[in-house]
């Protein structure tokens, strides 16, 4: 595809007025064509300081975090508690088809810059605002960092081992998850804009963002009055099953699912280890009439009666103990490859090394290499989240420096 082929959105122009919570929501409509414009105030965006950082040098144009959340964007610094630096924002709104800020409820507003205020300046603009609550109601105003919007969405009581206290998932997921839903909904503003020609306001909440997260615990309460709780990797069932959670390879780990619905039965496990000599005794009674039951119908009745699934401790705890011998024996990539040739549902836990060498990601060129003469560097991006096989997504440029283009941005304004 030629770097002249237009992208998605290449006709449209986003103010990004965001923090952390929403800078994933800009890249995403920048990375697919939009010029997006990153309003900075003086000093910089502080997510410039956030590591780490190239080479383990802080500075701010070397934080990956941010190099990340703002490739393709341009950067200009205006201060918009100076009412001339308002004025200027106005122009640009004038510009501008989309305007996507994180501003407490009410900031902009105070500052003639809110939906209301942008209105009169274009009528069909629109505005995404994203907060960790949402616009209205008695949580509105409350501070929500990204372990906040977790914890109140549920995630974190979910999240982790029983014995544990409540865990928090790696990375901002509660700011990825409101990006994502702010992207969306913004398209979705969008459309409508082109179809009626009207704007609107999209509210985009964390806490709302992050509830569907929670799966089916809330169902579980409202249909069942029990409270869903953190359950680890061995899920629902209260007892031991051999072949599904995490095992312990020569070189790493990998998740095993054999004998749930989607692959082959415990039996062709059993085959497998039969042929390479690792059974030990499980052709044997009472394993191999064991094994030949292990399907979701058992394990169901399981859960629903655990005292009955005592009976099967010790077998079962035998099953697991061979095949944990099995997987200790073999590379994760060994597991992975010849269970799936098998139609074994086992996949490797994968670090990040693991996906920077990833085949799979190989062959389909999803990695980016993208040159930074600043840094004297050329550093490896993140691939597509989709791809659009006629209006394609594509890294045209690294994260600006602060300011980088007011000059130029402004200077289209006169």
């Amino acid at each position: 595809m030629s770097e002249d082929t237009p992208a998605a959105l290449d006709d449209v122009r986003v103010l990004d007025l965001t923090g952390e919570i929403g800078a994933y929501c800009t890249k995403l409509l920048a990375d697919f064509g939009a010029d997006v414009i990153k309003i900075e105030p003086p000093g910089g965006d502080p997510a410039r300081n956030i590591g780490p950082f190239y080479h383990d040098q802080p500075g701010p144009d070397s934080s990956l975090t941010f190099l990340n959340l703002n490739t393709n964007k341009r950067s200009v610094i205006l201060e918009l508690e100076d009412e001339s630096d308002r004025e200027a924002f106005r122009k640009l709104a004038k510009t501008a088809d989309i305007v996507v800020e994180s501003f407490p409820p009410g900031y902009l507003d105070g500052l003639g810059l809110g939906y209301e205020g942008l209105c009169g300046l274009r009528k069909d603009i629109i505005v995404t605002s994203i907060t960790g609550f949402g616009a209205t109601g008695p949580h509105a105003g409350y501070l929500a960092p990204d372990i906040v919007g977790v914890a109140m969405a549920g995630i974190m009581w979910l999240a982790g081992d029983p014995q544990d206290p409540p865990n928090l998932p790696f990375g901002n997921q509660g700011y990825v998850s409101a990006s994502v839903h702010a992207a969306s909904g913004t398209m979705m503003a969008l459309y409508h804009r082109d179809v009626t020609g009207e704007g609107q306001h999209v509210d985009v909440s964390m806490q709302e963002a992050l509830l569907i997260a929670q799966e089916n615990a809330m169902q579980t309460y409202d249909m069942n009055k029990s409270v869903r709780n953190r359950t680890g990797a061995r899920g629902n069932i209260p007892i031991v099953i051999p072949g599904i959670g995490p095992y312990e390879t020569s070189d790493g780990w990998i998740w095993s699912y054999v004998g749930t619905p989607g692959g082959a039965p415990w039996a062709e496990l059993l085959k497998w280890m039969e042929e390479e000599g690792k059974a030990e005794d499980l052709g044997d009674e009472p394993y191999r009439g064991v094994i030949e039951q292990l399907d979701i119908r058992f394990l169901t009745g399981l859960a629903l009666n655990p005292e009955e699934g005592k009976k099967h401790l010790p077998t079962l705890g035998h099953l697991n103990e061979v095949f944990t011998r099995f997987c200790a024996a073999k590379t994760k990539w060994e597991l992975y490859e010849q269970g799936q040739g098998r139609r074994l549902l086992i996949g490797i836990v994968s670090t990040p090394e693991d996906l920077v060498k990833n085949p799979q990601l190989d062959a389909r060129e999803w990695y980016q290499d993208v040159r930074h003469e600043e840094l004297n560097a050329t550093i490896r991006y993140p691939g597509p989240p989709v791809r659009l096989s006629e209006t394609p997504w594509r890294i045209a440029t690294h994260a600006p420096q602060a300011g980088e283009h007011t000059t130029e941005v402004l200077g289209e304004l006169t």
